[in-house]
């Protein structure tokens, strides 16, 4: 049995329609490293994973031959995982120390995230993950051009994996490579295809797979500022742009945590993506820092820099905000030594 941990991460599997979702929830469900897993899905008879039941807890809820506990989701999603950590709790459920959640195909998975923080009980007892998108070679480039969700799905990914390589062609995945890394640039982009992808890590919410890993000479692929675009280089409907913050000077960390709790409370719905490494000006090590909307995880100790680079660098995904007025606000607020006399919750216009 399982140990229950203090926090139990929260992951959320995402996707639009009909790009893999069901295919890669199996696969995570074979694997024997995600054996104490709970997965949270819409309705068993979507998912067709009937060969694997063993044991039906109760009309929502079955055991697995992997180990995983599968329960349905009818109602509140804060709701369902209440009932699952009370019935861990006391015994009537095996233990579990992590929970995959299954979102729909045409669902914003932000209302899915903010969940954890918005509930009393849940965020004493559950933390956020990480989150996995899944993109449809053959479809995906379609999909982004048409759907908000679809962008949205993939702006908020830890890892996007795309599916279906094995009948999309080579041009088709290039496109879809080049078009999501314009999207979420600092997101592991993986084939769903290869024999060796791993499973488990993409569960895996250690510090690396945030912070530490090398992505460019600043930890980075968000160098410059980047437009949503669509496949034929058109202005998006959606109003999505990627953009870094890199200050030479060390930031405060008092002042950061005022600044960025003051945008989120203001714009977080339209902060889609916030992720950095900071040079404080009392640490001596970086501090990574990651969040999603309104959400945001708790700050990591990296062991050491990434690179020779040891400016503060912060990416951004946002959703029609003004990225100059954002960085002249981050650095009148938050950098050592100068005088905030920028609002540090600038008013944007709506789009």
């Amino acid at each position: 049995m399982a140990d229950i941990p203090q926090f139990t991460t929260i992951n959320l599997l995402t996707g639009f329609l009909g790009s893999g979702k069901t295919t890669l929830l199996k696969r995570m469900l074979e694997d024997p490293a995600l054996a104490d897993t709970a997965v949270l899905i819409n309705e068993f008879g979507e998912v067709g994973l009937d060969h694997q039941l063993v044991e039906r807890i109760d009309d929502t809820m079955v055991l697995l031959q992997s180990g995983c506990l599968c329960c349905t989701v009818r109602g509140e999603l804060a709701d369902a995982l209440r009932d699952l950590h009370s019935r861990r709790e006391r015994g009537l459920i095996p233990a579990f120390s992590r929970v995959v959640i299954e979102s729909t195909g045409l669902a914003d998975p932000f209302p899915v995230l903010s969940t954890i923080k918005a509930d009393p009980v849940l965020r004493h007892h559950f933390r956020p993950g990480n989150v996995i998108t899944t993109v449809d070679a053959v479809n995906g480039l379609g999909q982004l051009d048409t759907y908000v969700e679809s962008n949205r799905q993939a702006a908020i990914a830890d890892h996007l994996v795309i599916t279906k390589t094995d009948i999309g062609s080579a041009e088709q995945l290039a496109a879809l490579s080049q078009r999501l890394a314009g999207i979420n640039p600092d997101a592991a982009i993986l084939d769903a295809q290869v024999d060796d992808l791993d499973i488990g890590g993409l569960l895996d919410t250690r510090a690396a797979p945030r912070g530490a890993r090398i992505q460019s000479a600043t930890g980075f692929y968000c160098e410059d500022s980047r437009d949503l675009v669509t496949a034929e280089g058109a202005a998006h409907s959606a109003a999505f742009r990627s953009f870094v913050i890199s200050v030479d000077q060390p930031v405060d960390w008092t002042a950061f945590g005022i600044w960025l709790t003051m945008l989120l409370n203001r714009h977080g719905e339209r902060v889609l993506r916030v992720k950095g490494i900071l040079n404080l000006t009392s640490e001596a090590r970086p501090v990574a820092v990651h969040g999603v909307q309104h959400l945001v995880h708790t700050p990591v100790h990296m062991d050491a820099w990434p690179s020779d680079d040891r400016r503060s660098h912060i990416v951004f995904i946002v959703d029609g905000l003004d990225a100059a007025l954002l960085k002249r606000s981050f650095e009148a607020f938050a950098v050592t030594g100068k005088q905030a006399d920028v609002p540090a919750h600038p008013t944007y216009k709506q789009n």
